[in-house]
This record gives structure tokens, sequence and C-alpha cells, in this order.
């Protein structure tokens, strides 16, 4: 019962009352009530959609995990990066994209997990890179992808053209280079030099390589629970057996911190040897755009004829880190020391650079090469191309070089600003073009025995035995300060000249071993016999 206005007392059946729920609420109250009903059903649609989501989610993180520590079901779980195999192949093939040829897994027990930081320049990483790849494949361990040089001198500065360098005018010029570095450390990553998808699937045979820890693992590390050491230098595998590997057992993570050179040149098991060149003629592999552009200097190089690389050391870090001098003006001896002593990772600071260009220990300079290619008979119209970076005195240092030879280039005159924009401020990238370049020239000289010259003659040695012609430097300056000083014609200079270079041109050889002396006997990546074609 319900009162009106007027206090009357009404049921339901009263007139006016009826009259009032028609107008009121018929066909209101009923679309209301199928708004209800529809949002009703809209909620539980959304609760299964959202239920169905938080379970494929949780299917997913949970397959994730078991890559890891699950179950061996899991593992044989179709990836979700792959498709998977369609029965109706010819209907579907056609769309398909072609999947390369992969060797299988290789499955082991996993004794823990290898985290490197490689240090030095490119080609210096590039065989610590190796060496660990070898390592983790002996010791049953997973390797993740190696982490590249961002604080050494020779790490590879980012967007330098944004810094304003106007106080250098006021400052030894040194000291900006330094600044510069050491204010930029967001360096070239391995995935921006290397193919890294190709390095871990090409050795999925060799070892497990990941491109990061898993994450159980990760916030371990986040919270320092792994251990770190630099290995030590030219080592055999016993060391990492007896040393490594019972802190990767206790440890789990192990993270080694300095890479160059920690495995020994000779005395390892044949099958270490060729996979350390598997590593480093096979999976190691250049990004594309390096690729590209390498082909493109090539092929304007092999429109003109033959070329000559000359991988000529003469830079400013190199006089400096060397304590060579020779050539240079007081100003420029100056700043050559001066680097040196500012320079915390560069331990010899006192040198006499005399002694040492007559022990064979120096880049030759500009005019010192420019003598020999000529004593050795090189076609002064043959294209030299220049791997190298700014050479220091620009081009007042390389005017008697020049002269000798015209056709002198470098990758910035063949190449247009826009070819280089992305590459010229990092230095890796760089060497990386010069390094493909290397390989494919007709004759390749480097001035001096650094890493770069040692790694591309190991590599073209690798390639059919291409000619390298490797400068007897010890011998050569000798012979060059006779002919200055006239005790030598120019024909009895050539003659001496190339007589100590009748044998030295990356013909086959066997390496020589120095077992007291590891750092000077012959260096594994120079001459890799064990993974050549003849017979050495």
């Amino acid at each position: 019962m319900c009162k009106l206005e007027d206090g009357v007392e009404a049921d339901e059946s009263h007139p006016q009352w009826n009259v009032g729920m028609n107008i009121l609420g018929g066909k209101e109250v009923a679309e209301t009530m199928y708004l209800r009903l529809s949002h009703a059903r809209m909620k539980l649609w959304i609760l299964r959609l959202i239920t169905t989501l938080l379970i494929w989610i949780c299917i997913m993180q949970f397959v994730a995990v078991g890559e890891d520590w699950g179950p061996k079901l899991l593992k044989s779980w179709p990836s979700c990066s792959i498709p998977p195999i369609m029965h109706d192949a010819t209907n579907v093939s056609s769309f398909l994209p072609k999947r390369p040829h992969l060797p299988p897994k290789r499955v082991y027990n996993n004794n823990g997990y290898l985290v490197v930081s490689c240090n030095g320049g490119l080609n210096q990483m590039r065989a610590a890179i190796c060496d660990m790849v070898s390592i983790a494949r002996h010791l049953n361990i997973t390797l993740i992808v190696p982490e590249l040089d961002k604080t050494s001198f020779w790490a590879d500065p980012r967007s330098i053209e944004i810094i304003d360098i106007t106080p250098c005018t006021h400052i030894l010029y040194h000291q900006c280079l330094l600044l510069i570095r050491f204010c930029y450390l967001c360096c070239s990553d391995f995935q921006d030099i290397f193919n890294v998808d190709h390095f871990i699937l090409s050795l999925r045979d060799e070892v497990r390589i990941l491109k990061e820890l898993p994450p159980r693992l990760k916030r371990r590390v986040e919270r320092g629970m792994f251990h770190e050491l630099p290995p030590v230098s030219w080592s055999n595998l016993s060391y990492y057996h007896q040393q490594i590997l019972p802190l990767l057992k206790r440890h789990k993570v192990v993270r080694l911190n300095k890479t160059d050179a920690r495995l020994a040149n000779n005395g390892l098991p044949l099958e270490v040897q060729k996979l350390r060149c598997k590593v480093n003629f096979n999976a190691l592999r250049f990004t594309a755009p390096i690729q590209e552009l390498g082909r493109k200097v090539v092929g304007m190089l092999r429109r003109k004829g033959s070329f000559l690389v000359l991988h000529l050391r003469y830079e400013m870090d190199m006089l400096s880190f060397s304590g060579c001098t020779r050539g240079c003006n007081t100003n420029e001896i100056n700043e050559l020391t001066a680097m040196r002593y500012s320079n915390p990772g560069w331990k010899e600071k006192v040198i006499d650079p005399n002694l040492k260009r007559k022990d064979g220990l120096c880049p030759l300079t500009p005019e010192e090469t420019a003598l020999v290619l000529r004593a050795l008979g090189i076609d002064p119209n043959v294209q030299i191309y220049i791997a190298a970076g700014e050479i220091y005195g620009g081009k007042r240092r390389l005017k008697s070089l020049t002269n000798a030879f015209p056709n002198l280039v470098t990758k910035e005159i063949l190449l247009e600003p826009s070819d280089l924009s992305f590459f010229k401020n990092h230095s890796s990238q760089m060497a990386a073009l010069d390094y493909l370049v290397s390989l494919e020239s007709d004759v390749f000289v480097p001035t001096y025995d650094g890493n770069m010259a040692r790694v591309v003659e190991g590599h073209r040695r690798y390639l059919g035995f291409k000619k390298t012609i490797l400068l007897n430097r010890r011998i050569l300056v000798g012979l060059i300060d006779q002919y200055n000083q006239g005790t030598l014609s120019w024909d009895e200079f050539s003659f001496h000249v190339k007589e100590a270079h009748e044998n030295r041109v990356g013909s086959p050889k066997k390496r020589a071993i120095i077992s007291d002396r590891p750092k000077e006997e012959d260096y594994f990546y120079s001459n890799p016999q064990e993974c050549l074609a003849a017979d050495t």
C-alpha cells in the first residue's frame, strides 16, 4: 500500500497508480533491466578474458623458467619464436620463411654461468671472445654474451661531436681527448659490432650462450652475489679446471673482468684450438651495416684494379703508449709524453725512444714506410688504402708517402660523409670496417705488430695464405739509418730489404714455441696452424 499526495491510500489496482506506472516506467524499466543484464554478461566475458590472459602469461613464464630449471617435458614444447611444423606443407610452404640449417643443441649438465668483460681494442676483444667460448665449452658452463670494453682508453665514445672542444685551444689536446673518452662511456655493445643471433646459433652445438642471465641469477648478481676476478695470463686448461670451475660451482656466476691473452697459445687439445678458429672465422660475423659498407669500399677499390692495404699505426694513442717519437718536433714530443703520464693504465712512463726503435718495438713512420715500400718494389701507381685512424701530424707527415704513392686513399676519401655518419664516433666499428677491407686486399702490410695486424694476418692465412708482408722492423731501422747516412746505395738498400722479407709474406710455417716466455712466442691468432688446410 502507498499514500497518494492528497493522503488517499491506494493499492496497485488504483487507476491513478496504474496510469503513473505506465507514464513513469513501462518501457524505461524494461530497457534498464536489459542493460543491467548486458552489463553483467560483459563483465563475465571480460573476467573470462582476463583470466585466460593471466593463465597464458603464467604458462609462458613457466616455460621461460623451465628453460633453466623446469622439467624436461617443458623443454620439448615449441618455442614462441619458431612457428610449429605445418602438416599441409604443399599449401603453405611458399608463405613460410626459409629457416637456416642449425646444428643440434649440445646437451650437458650446466656447471654455472660465465660473465665476461673484454678489454682493449676490437681485435684484442675478438681474440678474447674466442678464448672465453673455448673455456666455457671445456668447463660445461653457460656463457653470457660478452661485454665489450667501456672504460679503457680504447673504449668507443659516442656523440663526440656534441661536445664543445673550444677549450682545447687553451689546454693540451690530449687532456680534452681523455676528458671526452672518460665522460662518454656509452660504448658499442656486442650487438652493435657483431651479429649476436648468428653468434649464438652457430655455436649451439658447442656451448650454451644466453644474451643475459636468467632472472633469478640476474637478481643475485644485482645484490652482489657473484665472484669476480681477472684470470691468469697464458693459462692452460688445468688452471681453469682447478681454479675457475670450483668458483663457478660455489657461486653459480663468475665474472672474468680481464680476458685478453688468458689462454695459452700452445699445449692445448686439438679440439680446443679448432673451436677457437670456429668462433673467430665463423661465429664472429660483423653486423649487416658494417658488412654492407665493407663490400662498398672493396667494390670501389676493385673497380680500379688491385689494391694494397697499409695498416699505418702512426696514430697519437700508439705513439704516446709506445713512447716512439721519431720524426716528431719538440711540441709533439711533449704532448705525447704528457698524454702517457696522464693515463693511469699505461704503466711504462719513462721510455727511451731511440733504444726502443733500435729494438724494433716502434711502428714505422710514414717516411720510413715510403722508403720500405719502394725498396720492396711496390708499384708506385698501386692503390693503397690506409687502414688506420687519424695519422699523427696529418698531411705534413703523410707528404713523403703521398709523393711516392699518389693513389693513397682512406675511407674518408672514398666514402661520402653520410656513409660514415653513424660510424665516425665508434672507433670499434670503424676498425671493423678496416678489418673487412684488409681481408679482401691483394697485399696487406702492417707497420706494427699490434692486435689488428696479428689477427688479420691469421685470418688471411686461413683464407688461403693471402700475401701479407710482415715487416722486420729491427732489421729495417738499421738499413734505413745506413741509407739515410749514405753508407748504403739505393740498390744495396733495396736488395737487403727484399732479402730480409723473402720468407715473410704469410706463407705456411710452424708456430714458434717458447714455453717459458709465452708472451714472446708466436701468437695463436696470427698463425692458427691447427686450422689451416696446408701442411705447415
